[in-house]
């Protein structure tokens, strides 16, 4: 976020600064709505697999299902993409690992509006939770940071990050 918000602030030609605020966007959207997307589908399979054995059929209906509330009605999908689960391996190989990837881009974008909003000593601890390679929980871990995942804040200063950049980019 920091090489990113560097590379925009010296950015002068209005079309580069719009490639960069696009691509940014649709990186944070991706990995965060995608990725719980992914995350619905696999709890919906594995909830319905409890109950019986799941055709490909039923399995590509509720891939369509959770891909069309997840990207709204302005996404029209071809018959084809009712398949597009089969080619994500995370599915079969480390189920639910996508989650990761939603709550990873969260606390980035946490952290990061801590970081702006200009917390004493902010590299100090953020160089002591990298330092912490994981020893602790999140929650004790992010203590310092006055942030806590199990708190709705904790999510809304995520997203309000990417809300700031879709408004730098609508300007």
């Amino acid at each position: 976020m920091l090489t990113f918000k560097s590379l925009l602030s010296i950015t002068t030609k209005e079309n580069e600064r719009k490639g960069l605020l696009a691509n940014k966007v649709e990186d944070m959207l991706n990995t965060v709505v995608r990725q719980i997307a992914f995350f619905e589908f696999e709890k919906k399979i594995h909830d319905q697999r409890k109950i019986k054995e799941l055709s490909v059929n039923e399995i590509c209906e509720i891939w369509i299902d959770v891909q069309k509330k997840s990207l709204g009605p302005s996404i029209k999908f071809n018959d084809d993409y009712r398949y597009f689960w089969s080619y994500i391996p995370h599915f079969i190989h480390s189920p639910f690992y996508v989650y990761a990837y939603a709550f990873g881009d969260c606390l980035v974008n946490s952290l990061y509006s801590v970081y702006e909003s200009n917390l004493p000593k902010f590299e100090d601890k953020y160089i002591t939770l990298l330092e912490s390679g994981g020893n602790d929980t999140y929650d004790k871990l992010l203590k310092p940071f006055g942030l806590n995942p199990k708190k709705r804040d904790f999510w809304q200063k995520g997203v309000n990050v990417i809300e700031n950049l879709i408004d730098q980019l609508e300007e």
